[in-house]
């Protein structure tokens, strides 16, 4: 069956330059109005949200466009690759909602066939092997606006580089001994093209190859060529790749490839207060800065997974950001503006006191419990009521009692009133202390006539603050987590380190949390709304069956929003 691109005002993605150019190509039947995409990762660590952009990128287009989009890992330098990274990709693709059906590749499937095309240059004279080191080679490549020269190995006849590279590839010398390179212009204006690395020694085990191969292709080599294998029509990647197309098109027209793709570049995600960098993402795990890839004070999509986020939120994300020309900052706090909104929407209310204070109902019966009715979700009709239970003895939080309140503080203060939610206006008589002067307890009085939802209670109080019932709480550990950094560009200051910008206050664990007893059963994973703290979620690796770790997902407080309507 013929494939139809989809009709632009069919689809709910907002027009960008790389659907203009997909047009234009269907317009003129390039690729016989097919759209193939991939996701090439390299598994030298876990998925970060600049990654699970490109991943909505690509899966997105070949969904709107009809086509289909690879998964391909791009495992060419056994020395940082491992089959945990390859394990948590498939994963986190999978979470954020995407599928690649059969298409599953490796670049290491076409290690033969990458081969062949490297003869094929030597033989045509478009490659040589250098022996020179690593340093000479940096040395004699020039600077930007110097040419480089050329090396004295550069006009070995092509007898002598099928030799050497035989021997390579044989395993007969060591790392960095010797390295294939493509004969292009040493004194071209794009450094990339001053004859590039293709092969490099390895003398390391593949975690599929095992010792098959001791010579490895360079990303640039073998990135162009897995594409045309495996007809890939659009090659999107990220900006810093722009000044490498050239050479991934010379790659192509030397080898004569039967399929010639067309790479596009699209400014990649940076976000305020946030590092990207995978090197420095494992600096912080194997520093144990960081509690794993998975600490949800990462950017990676398996922390934004265990701290509550959801693939739905991350999706909104990459359509509002867009896709940009230029390399720019976005603001996390439009991440969380997402995260947020969709929690709103599916996220039970539950109330829960994080720092708690003991407050007695003094004229409230003794032995007696009431049950309550409360809304799970206004944003949800479906999702119904619950029963909570009310007794003389509460916690509240501390933040929510003052002795000596400013002017506009409408919770609870000697004196004055406030209402609980779902239950009574209740009103503060006195204030019982420890011999340190701490608050051990706060008494007040209640109004009987003016509970939730009776038709007499209308009496109005400015101030409606949450409770649990001591008798029926549960303890809980609540681990609130904000941002690592306390920089809005932590690699900004190329004077210092980026560990210096670590916050010290990004993970705060409450030990003595009192939740209400619905939460005693909460599952891994699942997430709530705690009334007036923020969005919490069941930790997936703390928890036990019957007691549940709670991880803050993200406040309450929107300020990017805020900002918005100003």
């Amino acid at each position: 069956m013929e494939e139809k691109k989809v009709n632009e005002n069919e689809s709910n993605l907002p027009k960008n330059f790389i659907k203009e150019i997909i047009d234009e190509h269907n317009k003129s039947g390039r690729f016989n109005n097919k759209v193939h995409t991939r996701f090439p990762p390299e598994p030298n660590g876990y998925l970060h949200i600049g990654h699970a952009k490109s991943i909505c990128l690509n899966f997105g287009l070949a969904e709107e466009y009809k086509g289909k989009c690879n998964l391909r890992f791009d495992d060419t330098n056994p020395v940082k690759e491992d089959v945990e990274y390859v394990e948590s990709i498939q994963t986190d693709i999978r979470w954020l909602g995407f599928d690649w059906e059969k298409r599953l590749y490796f670049a290491s499937d076409y290690f033969e066939q990458f081969y062949e095309y490297a003869l094929v240059l030597i033989r045509k004279g478009k490659a040589y092997v250098d022996s020179l080191s690593a340093d000479e080679i940096r040395e004699y490549r020039g600077t930007p606006t110097e040419p480089g020269k050329e090396s004295p190995y550069r006009n070995r006849s092509v007898e002598e580089n099928l030799e050497l590279f035989e021997k390579m590839k044989n395993g007969e010398f060591k790392d960095g001994e010797h390295i294939l390179r493509a004969k292009i212009d040493m004194s071209s204006p794009n450094m990339n093209l001053r004859d590039p690395a293709v092969y490099r020694i390895r003398n390391t085990s593949h975690h599929r190859t095992g010792d098959k191969w001791c010579i490895y292709p360079m990303y640039d080599f073998a990135h162009g060529f897995s594409d045309s294998i495996e007809g890939i029509t659009h090659s999107v990647c990220t900006l810093e790749f722009e000044n490498h197309r050239p050479l991934y098109d010379w790659f192509l027209d030397e080898v004569e490839a039967p399929h010639h793709p067309q790479q596009i570049e699209f400014a990649r995600l940076n976000l305020s207060f946030t590092v990207m960098s995978k090197r420095k993402l494992l600096q912080l795990v194997n520093e144990n800065i960081v509690d794993g890839w998975d600490d949800p004070r990462m950017p990676t999509i398996s922390a934004y997974r265990r701290r509550g986020y959801t693939p739905e939120s991350i999706r909104n994300f990459a359509e509002e950001v867009g896709v940009a020309k230029r390399n720019g900052v976005i603001d996390v706090g439009r991440l969380e503006y997402a995260i947020r909104d969709h929690l709103n929407k599916i996220a039970n209310r539950v109330m829960a006191v994080i720092n708690p204070v003991k407050l007695v109902i003094i004229n409230y019966p003794e032995n007696v419990v009431e049950e309550l009715e409360a809304i799970n979700n206004p944003e949800d009709e479906t999702a119904g009521k619950r029963k909570i239970p009310f007794s003389k003895e509460l916690f509240i939080e501390q933040t929510d009692f003052m002795e000596d309140p400013p002017r506009k503080f409408f919770r609870l203060s000697p004196g004055k009133e406030v209402r609980l939610r779902y239950a009574y206006i209740i009103k503060c008589e006195d204030v019982i202390k420890d011999d340190d002067g701490n608050i051990k307890e706060i008494h007040c009085t209640y109004d009987p006539e003016t509970k939730s939802g009776m038709s007499n209670s209308n009496r109005k109080v400015k101030g409606t603050i949450h409770w649990v019932s001591a008798q029926h709480a549960i303890e809980a550990e609540v681990r609130l987590y904000d941002r690592l950094f306390n920089s809005e560009d932590p690699t900004g200051d190329k004077k210092k380190d980026f560990l210096e910008f670590i916050n010290p206050d990004s993970l705060e664990i409450k030990t003595d949390c009192k939740l209400e007893p619905s939460l005693a059963d909460a599952k891994a994973g699942d997430k709530f709304q705690f009334e007036r703290n923020g969005y919490f979620c069941v930790d997936t690796r703390y928890s036990k069956p019957g007691k549940p770790v709670f991880n803050r997902t993200v406040t309450l407080r929107d300020t990017w929003a805020k900002m918005q309507n100003k």
